[in-house]
């Protein structure tokens, strides 16, 4: 799975890379975690980066709790939850590395995966925006229910598809996100099939890094540092 990555290059780099203008003012992240308002390019707006919350909300849900961080790419495209999102609703979640736990004598230990050379790279993803009821609020000169409703704002959420891992993250995991070459990018906004392949082990690395990122409100540059 994929439950907290980073995403720290610097903006014009990123603006640079990705083709796209930061619609909020950028700051580093290098704990991000489900629930949090983070950095995606949407097939309605690929020219713009902009915030959604981490947690996919289905658009017929009751309620915000039903969240969903990542979805299985093997099985997206029947499932309730992301049928219609995975046919008009397609993101680019940006990073630049991600976190895995593994059980070790000492207990759980987080690693950190990366390119060699901490470029971003964009991972698949769905979103949706979930819109609360409608509630009638206040009360008439009878007692009764006044006609007055309150409309609270809908909320814009998204979830990261995941795949088999690749032989640098199998050790850590057995699922990972997946990982778009940058020119099938492009193709995915665009609606079109592309390959849920596990991304090519070459270019990653992984390295143990402080337990302080299991504390999603730790969010530090020393988060990302390899530790011995």
């Amino acid at each position: 799975m994929c439950g907290r990555y980073s995403l720290f290059a610097d903006r014009p780099d990123l603006e640079a890379r990705f083709d796209a203008t930061f619609e909020f003012a950028f700051e580093p992240r290098y704990n991000a975690a489900p629930g949090q308002a983070l950095p995606v390019i949407t097939d309605a707006d690929p020219d713009s980066v902009r915030r959604l919350e981490w947690g996919l909300v289905p658009r017929w849900a009751d309620d915000a709790n039903e969240r969903h961080i990542n979805a299985r790419s093997e099985t997206v495209a029947d499932k309730p939850a992301f049928a219609e999102a995975y046919e008009s609703r397609r993101c680019l979640v940006l990073a630049d590395g991600f976190y895995e736990w593994v059980e070790t004598a000492d207990g759980t230990r987080p690693y950190r995966v990366a390119l060699e050379d901490d470029r971003p790279f964009a991972m698949a993803g769905l979103w949706e925006r979930w819109t609360p009821p409608t509630h009638q609020t206040g009360l008439d000169d009878f007692g009764g229910s006044s006609l007055a409703t309150s409309e609270a704002e809908p909320i814009e959420t998204f979830t990261v598809l995941t795949t088999e891992p690749n032989e640098v993250v199998e050790p850590l995991h057995h699922r990972m996100a997946v990982i778009l070459p940058p020119r099938r990018e492009e193709v995915w906004l665009d609606g079109e099939d592309v390959a849920f392949e596990p991304a090519s082990p070459e270019p990653f690395r992984s390295y143990p890094v402080s337990t302080a990122v299991n504390d999603p409100s730790n969010d530090r540059p020393e988060l990302v540092r390899p530790v011995e």
